[in-house]
C-alpha cells in the first residue's frame, strides 16, 4: 500500500505553509447573500450576485464525486475523468479550471458576463456527453506524474487515519492502470447526477438567468441519488516511508476533526491559527505570535511548519505538517508541539484566542477576492451542507468563539485521543509512535 501511494498521489498543490499569504482586497464589499434554486431534478443552482464586477463572472460545477465516491476497485476514476473532461472541453470563452478532491470534483469557467450563456452548455457537455477517447493518453500522464513530498505524506495521513474506508483512497488512483472506459462511464453514470451537483455562479452573473440556462442544459439530466454511506472511522496508526539519503523529513501528525462548517469545525480552525504556521524563508519568520513558531525558529527545528485543517462532510483531520532537515531534532519538534496542543485544553488565553480570531477572519474574508474564489467557497459549502454562510454570517460565528469554547473542543479532539502519525524521508529521530500517543495527555495538577 505504501509504495503504491507513493506513486499515486494527488495533483500538486500550492503549499500549506504558504496558506496566509494573501493578496489585498475588498473582498468585504463585495458580500451579498446567496440565492439558491433546486430544479424538479433536484440540482441546485447557487449564485453571489455582485453588479460591480465589471462584468467578470464565474460559473462551474461542484459534483459530488471526489476519490471517496470510489472503491478500491475503480480507485483513481474520479480524478482520471477529470482530467479526460479538461482535456477534452472545448471552450474559447475563457478560462476552463477543473479539480478533484477526496470528496468533490468541479468544473469551474472564469468568464465575462456575455459569455455565461457559452460557458454553462459548455459545462453541461461535460457533465452529460464526455467523450473518453483520451483515456490512454491521460491515463499515462496520472502514472508518470512526480508528486510532492508534501501531497505523498497528505495521502499517507488520509490512508493511515481513514484505513479501510474510501476516504483513505488517494485521489490519483490505486488502480489507475486497469481502468476501462466501461469503469470510467459506470462511475460517470453512478455520479455526475443532478442531486450530487451545484450549478455555481459568482461575480456579475443574474441568477434567473442562470435558473433558466440551468432548466435548458441540465433539466433532462437523470436525478439519481444523494451519496450515503457510513461515517468513515478514524484509526489511530502511522506509516514510516523512510530515506535516509533524502534531504528533507516531512511528518504529520493529525487527530480525527470535525465536519465542514460544523460549529467545531470553526473552533477547530480558530485552534489552528493559534498553533499557526512558520517558514524560515519569510523576512518576519522570528517576529510571528505563535508560541511555537518561537521556539521553533529559536531551535532550527524545521524549515517550515503549519496547522490544518480538513472538513468533510461527516469527518475531518485536524494537525500539524512539517518539513525540516534538521533530522536530529525531529523528536523535540514533536515534543513542543504536543505541549502547545494540550496547552489548547488548559492554560491557553482569552487573548491568545481574541488575536487568532481576528487573524482567521481576515484569512478568510480576504481570501474571497475574486469571481472564482467566492464560487469556490458556495459550491464547497452548499455541497457538503447545504448552505452557505456568508461573510458577515462567518465573521458573527467566530466572534462568538469563546475560552471555553476552544478548551471543550481540545479536550474532546484533542486531549487523550488517537492519532495518526506520517514520516517520510530521514524520519530516524521521529518520536516512537506510543510514546508519541501516550503523550496526548500529560499529567494535571
Amino acid at each position: 500500500m505504501a509504495s503504491k501511494l507513493l506513486s499515486n498521489t494527488i495533483q500538486h498543490r500550492a503549499s500549506l505553509t504558504k496558506q496566509f499569504v494573501r493578496p489585498l482586497a475588498t473582498a468585504a464589499e463585495q458580500l451579498v447573500n446567496t440565492r439558491t434554486t433546486v430544479l424538479p431534478n433536484g440540482l441546485t443552482i447557487a449564485t453571489e450576485e455582485n453588479t460591480t464586477a465589471n462584468g467578470a463572472a464565474t460559473v462551474g460545477v461542484w459534483i459530488d464525486a471526489g476519490s471517496r465516491a470510489e472503491s478500491a476497485s475503480n480507485s483513481g476514476a474520479a480524478n482520471l475523468v477529470k482530467r479526460i473532461a479538461l482535456q477534452n472541453g472545448k471552450y474559447n470563452g475563457g478560462e476552463l479550471t477543473a479539480r478533484t478532491t477526496h470528496d468533490q470534483t468541479y468544473y469551474a469557467a472564469k468568464t465575462i458576463k456575455s459569455n455565461v450563456e457559452k460557458s454553462v452548455a459548455t459545462l453541461a457537455q461535460i457533465v452529460q456527453d464526455l467523450k473518453l477517447d483520451s483515456l490512454e493518453k491521460e491515463r499515462a500522464a496520472v502514472l508518470n506524474q512526480e508528486p510532492s513530498m508534501e501531497d505523498v505524506t497528505f495521502e499517507h495521513l488520509h490512508a493511515t487515519a481513514f484505513q479501510g474506508t474510501s476516504l483513505g483512497l488517494p485521489v490519483n488512483g490505486l488502480n489507475v492502470e486497469n481502468l476501462t472506459s466501461q469503469d470510467l462511464s459506470n462511475f460517470i453514470k453512478e455520479t455526475y447526477t443532478a442531486k450530487r451537483i451545484v450549478l455555481v455562479g459568482a461575480g456579475d452573473v443574474d441568477h434567473d438567468v442562470l435558473v433558466k440556462l440551468a432548466q435548458t442544459n441540465f433539466g433532462s439530466l437523470a436525478s439519481g441519488n444523494a451519496s450515503t454511506g457510513p461515517q468513515p472511522s478514524f484509526t489511530g496508526s502511522e506509516i514510516r516511508l523512510r530515506d535516509d539519503l533524502a534531504q528533507q523529513a516531512h511528518i504529520a501528525l493529525a487527530v480525527e476533526g470535525a465536519p465542514f462548517m460544523s460549529t467545531e469545525y470553526l473552533n477547530l480552525l480558530v485552534m489552528q491559527t493559534i498553533i499557526g504556521s512558520w517558514d524560515s524563508t519569510l523576512g518576519g519568520a522570528a517576529n510571528l505570535s505563535s508560541r511555537l513558531s518561537s521556539v521553533v525558529n529559536g531551535n532550527h527545528l524545521a524549515d517550515s511548519f503549519a496547522s490544518f485543517t480538513k472538513g468533510y462532510k461527516d469527518t475531518g483531520l485536524w494537525g500539524f505538517y512539517a518539513a525540516t532537515q534538521n533530522r536530529d531534532q525531529i523528536d523535540d519538534l514533536v515534543h513542543f508541539l504536543q505541549k502547545e496542543w494540550n496547552r489548547l485544553s488548559t492554560t491557553v488565553t482569552a487573548s491568545e484566542i481574541e488575536r487568532a480570531k481576528v487573524q482567521l477572519k481576515a484569512s478568510l474574508l480576504l481570501s474571497l477576492d475574486s469571481s472564482s474564489a467566492v464560487a469556490q467557497d458556495i459550491g464547497s459549502q452548499i455541497l457538503t451542507t447545504g448552505k452557505r454562510l456568508s461573510g458577515d454570517e462567518l465573521a458573527q460565528a467566530i466572534d462568538k468563539i469563546s475560552v471555553s469554547d476552544v478548551r471543550d473542543t481540545a479536550n474532546k479532539f484533542i486531549w487523550d485521543q488517537e492519532i495518526a502519525v506520517v514520516g517520510a524521508g530521514p524520519i530516524e529521530c521521529l518520536t516512537d509512535y506510543n510514546r508519541v500517543r501516550g503523550n496526548m495527555a500529560y499529567n494535571r495538577f
